[in-house]
């Protein structure tokens, strides 16, 4: 299920993010997207290629990945996320639900971390 008025558009220095035609109001499941789960040695694999900056890791042992297909793998990261991601392992699939209202014209944003307000660093932000 995606719903209809979302829509992904370009940012400059960011690429590509997940965008709304109309209102949302907190607490509005936005999109549910089946996953493609992967093992661990996959994980090592894919963590060399482009696609480990969008995979979850996966499982109630955090042991495995997945790919969300639909929209998922395009929301952009904030620490001051309007959305916030959820999985349900057994059905297979992750959604995305607002947890403020989001308005026309307004990026969509989930944090990497899980829970919308961790601000715990990213990879992406972490200094080497």
């Amino acid at each position: 299920m995606l719903s209809e008025y979302l829509y992904i558009d370009n940012i400059k220095d960011k690429g590509r993010g997940v965008f709304t035609r109309k209102k949302i109001t907190a607490g509005t499941i936005v999109e549910i997207s089946p996953v493609i789960v992967m093992n661990g040695d996959e994980r090592k694999l894919l963590d060399q290629t482009l696609l480990h900056d969008y995979i979850f890791v996966w499982g109630k042992n955090k042991d495995q990945c997945c790919m969300a297909l639909g929209y998922i793998a395009v929301y952009n990261h904030s620490y001051r996320a309007n959305c916030e991601y959820f999985m349900d392992y057994d059905e297979g699939t992750m959604y995305i639900k607002t947890v403020s209202a989001v308005r026309p014209g307004e990026e969509l944003t989930i944090n990497y971390n899980g829970a919308w307000n961790n601000t715990k660093k990213v990879w992406f932000d972490v200094k080497n």
